[in-house]
């Protein structure tokens, strides 16, 4: 074998214009296919970032029936003894209590639709970090009675550090809810539809303010291995009272993000058809060529006795080594290109910005290391080649010496 691996290698190069265009074919095709694929796979974490480690949690759970109807009639108590047991299953990293409701906003004549979300200020601090997410101001800590204001609202009510926010809204059980509250801290959102319409509140409050007093709307649930989840919510179901609680993943509430990523995503593989398509094409000609243009060598080669089944497989050494320097000198080269655009996202400004927020996401382009897409570029490349390699092998073993000799 080490003797056909010298031979095969000897070959490629004989003729290095063609090996070059053909490794070149290679290279092109598996440098832009790797960035597009880095750039989607990128797009689609950002997206499920925004929404997963952003607000949601990869897992809630509510009382059964809130999701359709999510008023605060729909809460459940807030069990100590629930939350530890959620916490001993396998997976969980943390449980997260709130109470989430609407308001109406008021600032002098200035008034808007808010969503006042109830935390934990501790636990929360496991999951969305807003924390890290304070432009001025600081989180809860020296005043008891105040709220955190995203930074899109604060700027629309004019609203700056120490403020006073009104909110009026219905409370537990069809109760009036009021209440005058200072602005300790602006919160800047990643996600621009929450950024329009979020206070944060600590959870007592909240539930002072709504009349609902240790009653929560969910307990959000961050996990370690968000691959796991179907195994995960499984768990955390066999430990609650089934028909009163309902189990819902990131994927379940949010069914829109799902099938627009799906679908994007079914587009991507098109192109990639495309353009491994017309790669493949020409690979096949390339190959064809130099079957044709090597038929006499083939039979002198078979007429002093070498087996045509060895040299059909010198040939498919040499395409195999053709195909794995194209791939590799591809990723070689894709390598610094998605390093840098990790590091450095696209930014989309206007019109493109404008359909990014109006989707409820931040308007950049992030890409992402992912290792499955590169092996899985890599084998697309070798199939082709060894499909490729089909019609020229065939050629080989049905070559007949006297009409190779005389060609």
């Amino acid at each position: 074998m080490k003797e056909y691996l010298k031979l095969a290698w000897r070959n490629i190069w004989r003729n290095k214009r063609r090996t070059l265009i053909t490794i070149a074919s290679v290279f092109f095709a598996m440098f832009l296919s790797l960035i597009m694929r880095s750039m989607q796979v990128g797009s689609y974490g950002h997206m499920a970032d925004g929404i997963v480690e952003a607000f949601t949690g990869f897992i809630q759970v509510h009382k059964e029936g809130f999701w359709d109807d999510q008023t605060l009639d729909n809460t459940f108590a807030n069990q100590a003894d629930m939350v530890r047991e959620i916490e001993s299953a396998d997976n969980v990293k943390a449980v997260i209590p709130r109470l989430e409701s609407f308001a109406l906003a008021s600032t002098g004549e200035l008034t808007k639709g808010i969503l006042v979300v109830g935390i934990d200020p501790v636990k929360e601090l496991d999951l969305t970090h807003p924390d890290k997410k304070i432009k001025e101001g600081k989180y809860f800590d020296e005043e008891p009675y105040g709220v955190l204001v995203s930074g899109r609202l604060a700027a629309f009510l004019n609203l700056n550090l120490k403020d006073t926010l009104t909110l009026l809204s219905t409370g537990y059980h069809g109760a009036s809810a009021a209440g005058i509250y200072p602005v300790t801290g602006i919160v800047e959102m990643p996600n621009p539809e929450l950024d329009r319409r979020l206070v944060f509140m600590p959870l007592p409050i909240a539930q002072d303010f709504y009349g609902a007093e240790n009653m929560l709307t969910s307990l959000v649930i961050n996990v370690y291995d968000s691959d796991d989840l179907k195994n995960t919510k499984k768990d955390i179901q066999g430990l609650l009272e089934n028909g009163v609680y309902e189990i819902m993943d990131w994927k379940e509430m949010n069914p829109e993000l799902v099938q627009q990523i799906q679908s994007d995503q079914a587009g991507g593989y098109i192109m990639l058809g495309v353009l491994y398509l017309i790669v493949g094409f020409g690979v096949l000609g390339t190959l064809i060529m130099m079957t044709t243009e090597r038929r006499r060598e083939f039979g002198v080669m078979v007429a002093v006795g070498m087996q045509k089944k060895k040299l059909g497989l010198i040939l498919l050494i040499e395409m195999l080594m053709m195909g794995l320097v194209g791939a590799a000198s591809g990723i070689i080269g894709s390598l610094p290109v998605i390093a840098y655009f990790v590091q450095n996202p696209i930014r989309f400004t206007g019109e493109y910005a404008e359909i990014f927020e109006s989707y409820g996401f931040e308007p950049i382009m992030p890409a992402r290391f992912e290792g499955y897409y590169f092996a899985g570029q890599t084998a697309i490349v070798l199939i082709i080649f060894m499909l490729a390699i089909i019609p020229p092998i065939y050629s080989v073993l049905r070559l007949k010496e006297i009409k190779a000799l005389r060609s």
